[in-house]
């Protein structure tokens, strides 16, 4: 299949390219910067990504681009078009204040395929602190800037473009549009990657890898690992069995309600009621790292006795997505951390791994998913953490505890759903606070627990920004859960972004 490679130089919105590029119905890769597939008969074209750092610093990323300049079009963005203009004879330099924020495209050159359908006064989005004062012999600028002179340039002899904004990010309003015209119009793509095509050659794939092994698979009740698990099922049907364990720390009803979603998708499913183990491995610990190691393990060893039961297992899948895979990497190659959804399995078990999404983004699963025909209610569900509400309950964890946070949860959630909220959410929960705060009740004093109820919008978790939902809508929350919680006396409101604080209180 067609693909085009992007080179990463470190740039946040490096991922955010390759979403871009795979909404263009096209194929990509995500490489660390000297990491490029020679010989590869699948690539037509190459993006160099943005970076932190400038092209002249001593510790800049600087890969020999010989063999990718005139061998196939290039896009540099940001980093990418200064290292082009730096690496062969143009000047670049300090823009002496950071250049961030909108402008507006003008001069651009009438005729350039790079521009095909963009006009002069189109705003794009700027974020750099070093400035292209001069390209090399031998190229061009394309489009300026009121600020920015040479806000694209092209080789005048190869198929060499760069432009010193984001077509990637949202406020470049002619983005996609740009990065449509490098990718179909220059580059030719024939616009082969979809979610059916996926649906189809990655169950192919499967059938071929498998053949009639048998596999486990770890289910978590989230996106991921049910749209693995139908994959598979398509695949091999009986020959996948699937484990969900329950650590007591789901949200209301959760346990009994998945089991339920994963028979109607006729799933082969062992559902594992661990609670009891888990609270009282938990019973005074305070630490959050603790208390995710605790879980980690306990999970562990609860799936490993479990998936002992069922004989000449040869596999263990997971539903690793590609920016799992992407951040366990840095733009050197070394691993940084393991993203597997069930660590140390695969050793302690002696199976092969099989990642069925390992090349999807977040949104692709969902897509995914629902070409497949599975349940809404099971595709759109918010991101939850694999520690469950341990992590929103801070301090010990007891069951006491999890019971009133599940009930103020409940009655968050439902509310999102009843106002028509929740699709405008990318994550939201409730939180419990380790103290206790003073109140009135009728005619009496109450010494009760505050909750702080925390929705984030986003597009990938990377960023966030606090979710401005109406105050009526909070207001009314606020009441319920203080009239039908008991322990409950006081609800407030997460307004924190991401950074420079997390979407998780712990």
């Amino acid at each position: 299949m067609q693909k085009i490679i992007i080179l990463n130089f470190g740039s946040q919105t490096t991922q955010l390219i390759g979403r871009r590029v795979r909404e263009l119905n096209t194929f990509c890769e995500i490489v660390p910067y000297n990491r490029f597939p020679q010989d590869d008969p699948d690539v037509i074209g190459v993006i160099l990504s943005g970076s932190p750092l400038s092209v002249y610093d001593p510790d800049s990323f600087q890969p020999d681009l010989s063999g990718i300049i005139g061998k196939y079009p290039v896009l540099g963005i940001c980093y990418g078009a200064q290292l082009i203009s730096y690496r062969y004879g143009g000047k670049v330099e300090s823009a002496g204040t950071r250049e961030y924020g909108r402008a507006h495209l003008s001069n651009i050159e009438e005729g350039n395929p790079l521009f095909d359908g963009i006009s002069d006064g189109s705003v794009v989005w700027m974020s750099h602190g070093d400035s292209i004062t001069a390209i090399p012999e031998g190229y061009r600028t394309i489009a300026s800037t009121s600020s920015v002179r040479n806000a694209a340039f092209q080789s005048c002899s190869e198929k060499v473009w760069g432009v010193q904004f984001h077509p990637e990010v949202f406020h470049t309003e002619c983005g996609l549009k740009l990065l449509e015209n490098f990718v179909v119009g220059i580059c030719g793509s024939r616009c082969e990657w979809s979610a059916q095509s996926f649906v189809d050659s990655t169950v192919a794939e499967l059938k071929q890898q498998l053949g009639s092994d048998r596999v486990i698979l770890g289910l978590s009740g989230g996106v991921d690992s049910t749209v693995t698990a139908v994959l598979l099922n398509k695949a091999i049907g009986s020959n996948l069995t699937c484990i969900f364990v329950n650590h007591g720390l789901l949200r209301k009803n959760e346990f009994e309600d998945v089991m339920k979603d994963y028979e109607v998708l006729g799933l082969n499913v062992i559902g594992v009621d661990a609670s009891p183990l888990f609270f009282k491995e938990l019973e005074g610990v305070t630490d959050p790292e603790q208390k995710r190691k605790i879980i980690g393990r306990l999970f562990v060893e609860v799936f490993n006795s479990e998936a002992q039961k069922i004989e000449d297992a040869k596999w263990l899948a997971q539903g690793t997505i590609y920016p799992d895979r992407i951040e366990s990497l840095n733009i050197t190659g070394k691993v940084i951390k393991s993203h597997h959804n069930v660590g140390g399995l695969p050793e302690k078990m002696h199976l092969q791994l099989c990642e069925p999404l390992k090349w999807l983004f977040k949104d692709e699963v969902r897509r995914v998913g629902r070409q497949m025909g599975i349940p809404e209610n099971l595709i759109s569900r918010h991101p939850f953490p694999g520690p469950g509400l341990a992590v929103r309950i801070l301090g010990e964890v007891t069951p006491e505890k999890v019971h009133i946070l599940q009930e103020a949860d409940h009655i968050f959630i439902q509310a999102l759903r009843d106002w028509k909220l929740y699709d405008q959410v990318w994550q939201a929960g409730a939180i419990l606070l380790p103290t206790r705060t003073v109140g009135v009740m009728g005619d009496e004093r109450t010494y009760e627990h505050p909750v702080v109820l925390r929705a984030v919008t986003s597009t990938d978790a990377m960023t966030a920004d606090w979710a401005d939902l109406p105050r009526a809508f909070l207001s009314e929350v606020s009441n319920n859960i203080i009239n039908k919680v008991k322990g409950v006396n006081r609800v407030c409101y997460d307004i924190s972004s991401k950074p420079p604080a997390t979407i998780e209180w712990e």
